[in-house]
């Protein structure tokens, strides 16, 4: 299949959800979506569920990684060529996935929707880490990623497989670490991203500064040791 399929990971964003699946139906409707709810708490899986939404409800919370696995296996089984790992929290801007799949199709197995591919942002934190992680993607790799922490990616049928059917695949910076180093070919497009408008964000201060401790520790020395 040509289309693309956004899969779209949700964990109590019964605040945010409804406004994300309308705007892709209303407005993109050549893009397909999934909502896998990853066992929520509030009224996410009600609202799939009474909307009719296209989604998969986890019993229980399985984390990022776990049902993003789900909705990579759920795009490779319908035979999708594309899949875009999308926000449920209204970050993501379905206008760029145009742009994203052209340029997956120069050759590239990942295209990762970055801020700071053109645009240039004041200084914060999370350009901080996001910089302190592509300076450790560019020692281990030599390839040269501007925003490896933005969430949204596209992925090619090749890494579809691969996040489908490997148990070690979480969508973060140090499997895309993982995935150059096995020679998986990642181009950026200067994109937005909104900031979240409803809900609570997972990562608070504290959460932040362990995360990228940890991607640093995984792709500076964890990577060396990791096998598919």
């Amino acid at each position: 299949m040509d289309k693309v399929l956004l899969v779209i990971p949700a964990y109590n964003e019964g605040k945010n959800i409804e406004r994300v699946v309308d705007h892709i139906k209303n407005d993109f409707p050549e893009l397909d979506y999934v909502v896998v709810n990853d066992g929520s708490k509030d009224d996410t899986a009600d609202i799939c569920r009474r909307r009719g939404y296209n989604f998969i409800d986890l019993p229980v919370n399985l984390g990022l990684a776990g049902c993003f696995q789900t909705g990579m296996k759920y795009a490779w089984q319908k035979g999708y060529n594309y899949a875009v790992q999308f926000d449920g929290d209204g970050q993501h801007r379905p206008e760029y996935i145009q742009a994203m799949k052209e340029k997956m199709d120069e050759g590239y197995d990942i295209v990762i929707g970055s801020r700071f591919v053109t645009e240039k942002k004041s200084w914060s934190m999370r350009m901080f880490g996001s910089r302190l992680i592509g300076t450790a993607i560019w020692l281990t790799t030599g390839a040269k990623i501007k925003d490896p922490t933005s969430g949204m990616r596209l992925f090619s049928r090749k890494m579809i497989g691969e996040f489908a059917w490997n148990l070690n695949y979480g969508p973060e910076p140090d499997t895309v670490s993982f995935l150059i180093r096995q020679g998986a070919k990642i181009a950026e497009v200067q994109v937005t991203i909104d900031d979240r408008t409803a809900g609570e964000s997972y990562l608070k201060p504290l959460t932040a500064a362990s995360y990228m401790v940890r991607m640093l520790l995984s792709i500076l020395v964890i990577q060396n040791f990791r096998k598919r």
